[in-house]
């Protein structure tokens, strides 16, 4: 692993003037250049389709003198196999990150489940990345397909249906398609619209896809902290009623703790200087945390479920956030998002290499079928952690802590649970 690798090149877009009046068509249009966006561009882009990818915001150059961000991603096994597969990992590993080899997990001292690589014969459990840094690996990839082109910054100003008149139009515009008209009066068209485009997605809402889900009456607050302990390489967490106490490795001496709570908890956290900010992680975080450090950086956001009730429309696909927000326990989110990303472009190749047209509601069905039962139960697992534990009853408090000192005993269930958690 390289901490002093040299400036990376800014990532340069192309110019669109806001004076065109024809329409330019892409096989596939992605609303959304964030990692899961960036992600599907490279992987359709590679099967030889053309690719235009809508985002407001260009990731930040790489520079080792920038502070680290606060946005950190645990991303799995599963998730590194596929950025590889994309040609984009060998890259991302010359930037800052961590590889970390165990897991645990405790809420009674002498309770405490723990899992590690060698437990299912593999170097390591993932790596943690900046979320930027994913992002900037994957537009720097993006800048080596000639076929996929970046328009940013620009955003979707109107989404509309075309039908085919029969009076004559070449073979692309003769399809059914969307056409997407941009802030700066350029106007596409596709066979395909992607929704990469976040919780709030733009893809969705004017798809018409509904929501089910909850809030959690709960918020998370990110806290960068530089310690006086080397480099670590386990992540762990700890269960209260009031939420979990987490710390994620960061390179270096550096970590990221995670503090749920209550929004009102967190918001009074949020005001709060660093050194006060810092007194009060001392006396809420556990006593493993080493007590010499400093708080570098903090953030917050609140913690909802969503879920998409379903993930396509014709000549319309959503995935990642816009179909689907799970509860940040586990560290899932991103990493059910590279697993969408997967799938669709597997569907997307097979309908291609079998000669079918690879944007119908068949393909398009294929993708949900295989990701939103698996999605489902990787909320609700999710969910049943956190109700779990979210209470301080002493009878399930002593069940809870029980299941967890059985679930640390080495087998094939413990294999198989963690095997999953990693995309295996």
């Amino acid at each position: 692993m390289s901490q002093n690798q040299s400036t990376s090149e800014p990532i340069s877009t192309a110019e669109h003037s806001g004076n065109q009046s024809h329409t330019r068509h892409f096989d596939v249009v992605i609303n959304g250049g964030g990692m899961v966006g960036a992600a599907v561009a490279v992987g359709l882009g590679q099967l030889g389709l053309s690719v235009a990818v809508i985002e407001a915001r260009a990731p930040q150059a790489f520079d080792v003198s920038q502070p680290l961000d606060v946005r950190v991603s645990a991303i799995s096994v599963a998730s590194a196999q596929l950025l590889s597969r994309l040609g984009v990992m060998e890259n991302l590993l010359a930037l800052r990150h961590v590889p970390y080899t165990g897991l645990e997990t405790w809420e009674m001292e002498g309770c405490v489940t723990q899992f590690s690589a060698e437990q299912v014969a593999e170097p390591l459990l993932g790596y943690f990345f900046e979320n930027r840094l994913i992002q900037l690996g994957l537009w720097q990839q993006i800048e080596t397909l000639t076929n996929v082109e970046l328009f940013c910054p620009a955003k979707v100003v109107k989404f509309e249906r075309i039908k085919p008149s029969g009076k004559g139009e070449s073979l692309d515009v003769a399809q059914d398609a969307i056409t997407i008209e941009l802030d700066n009066g350029s106007i596409l068209s596709t066979h395909l619209l992607v929704g990469a485009d976040g919780a709030n997605s733009q893809v969705r809402q004017w798809a018409g896809i509904g929501l089910t889900g909850w809030d959690y009456s709960q918020s998370a607050m990110l806290i960068n902290i530089e310690t006086q302990t080397p480099q670590q390489f386990v992540t762990w967490q700890q269960f209260t009623p009031q939420g979990p106490r987490s710390l994620l490795p960061l390179p270096g001496n550096n970590a990221s703790l995670v503090w749920y709570d209550s929004p009102a908890r967190i918001k009074q956290l949020m005001q709060l200087n660093d050194a006060q900010l810092a007194e009060q992680i001392r006396e809420n975080f556990p006593s493993r945390l080493d007590p010499h450090f400093t708080v570098k950086a903090k953030g917050s956001f609140p913690l909802t479920r969503r879920h998409a009730q379903r993930y396509y429309e014709p000549n319309l696909v959503i995935l990642g956030d816009a179909a689907h927000t799970i509860n940040p326990l586990a560290g899932q989110g991103v990493n059910i998002g590279f697993k969408d990303v997967d799938i669709l472009i597997t569907q997307v190749a097979s309908a291609i290499g079998n000669g079918d047209v690879w944007w119908h509601d068949c393909v398009l069905k294929r993708y949900q079928q295989a990701r939103y039962v698996d999605n489902q139960l990787m909320m609700t697992a999710m969910d049943a952690f956190y109700a779990g534990f979210s209470n301080d009853i002493l009878p399930l408090k002593i069940l809870r802590n029980g299941m967890l000192k059985l679930a640390n005993i080495d087998g094939p269930i413990k294999q198989k649970v963690l095997k999953y958690a990693l995309g295996l």
